[in-house]
């Protein structure tokens, strides 16, 4: 049996943003679209990654002093890049499936942006290998 390849799994040309776009801008973009993670694109090169839990760290305690209308203004102008995880960990489409599994535990990542000659082509992530284990089983007899 042929081994798994991401370029096979992977989802390709994923939903990016700028290092310039905002954090409601980025979250609007998460809500809508149903994602857990935007590579973060630069002059057409991965230059980081924004997840919920980056927004979710980004964000101040209860505890802070300022009122509620001095945060929402202070988050409506965060920009991205200030809370990105910068020159994430990426893996090659040409990659196995079982490689890509392994960063993805050591890390404890839920998504791997696929990169081929300095260029995001794709993401793959828990999803595209939940997708994987049932195609598998429903080939099974």
């Amino acid at each position: 049996m042929k081994e798994q390849l991401v370029r096979d799994w992977m989802t390709p040309n994923p939903i990016t943003i700028s290092p310039t776009t905002t954090l409601p801008q980025a979250q609007q973009l998460m809500m809508e679209r149903s994602v857990r993670r935007l590579p973060v694109v630069w002059q057409e090169k991965l230059v980081g990654i924004l997840t919920f839990g980056d927004i979710r760290e980004a964000r101040p305690s209860d505890a802070n002093l300022l009122s509620v209308y001095e945060l929402n203004l202070v988050l409506d102008h965060l920009l991205v890049k200030a809370i990105m995880t910068p020159n994430p960990i990426c893996i090659h489409p040409e990659a196995t499936i079982g490689e890509a599994a392994k960063i993805l535990l050591e890390n404890k990542f839920g998504g791997l942006p696929v990169v081929e000659d300095g260029t995001l082509i794709g993401i793959i992530t828990e999803t595209d290998f939940c997708r994987l284990l049932v195609q598998q089983e429903q080939k099974k007899p």
